[in-house]
C-alpha cells in the first residue's frame, strides 16, 4: 500500500468534509501515516466494550474516537477560519512552512 503525503499534523484543528459528522471541527490527537488515518477529537465516537480486568474493576462501556481517513478531513486556517487547502513557503531563514491558499497566511514553522 503506497503512502500518501499530508499536510495535517497533530494539534491541527481539521473540519470533517464528508461521512456521518460532516461539518464538525475538532482538533488531530493522534495520526497514523502508514494507514492514511487520524484520531480528531469527539468525531467518529464508538462504544468499546472492556472486560473486567480483576474482581474489584467491572466490566464497562466506554466511549471513544475511532480514526478517520484523512483524505475526509481538511484544515482549518487559524487566521481567515476557512477550510483551506495548503502549500508549502520557504521564508527568508530557509523554514520551510505551511501556507493558506486563500489568504496566504503561514500556519507554523517546521523543521528544515
Amino acid at each position: 500500500m503506497r503512502q500518501g503525503h499530508t499536510s495535517l499534523r497533530k494539534n491541527d484543528q481539521v473540519e470533517v468534509i464528508t461521512g456521518k459528522d460532516k461539518g464538525r471541527v475538532g482538533k488531530i490527537l493522534k495520526i497514523d501515516r502508514s494507514k492514511n488515518r487520524a484520531v480528531v477529537e469527539r468525531i467518529n465516537m464508538i462504544k468499546k466494550h472492556q472486560k473486567p480486568v480483576d474482581a474489584q474493576q467491572p466490566g464497562q462501556i466506554i466511549d471513544r474516537e475511532a480514526s478517520v481517513h484523512i483524505s475526509n478531513l481538511m484544515l482549518v486556517c487559524p487566521e481567515c477560519t476557512n477550510t483551506v487547502r495548503t502549500g508549502m513557503k520557504i521564508l527568508e531563514d530557509e523554514t520551510k512552512v505551511r501556507s493558506c491558499k486563500s489568504c496566504g497566511a503561514t500556519m507554523e514553522t517546521s523543521k528544515k
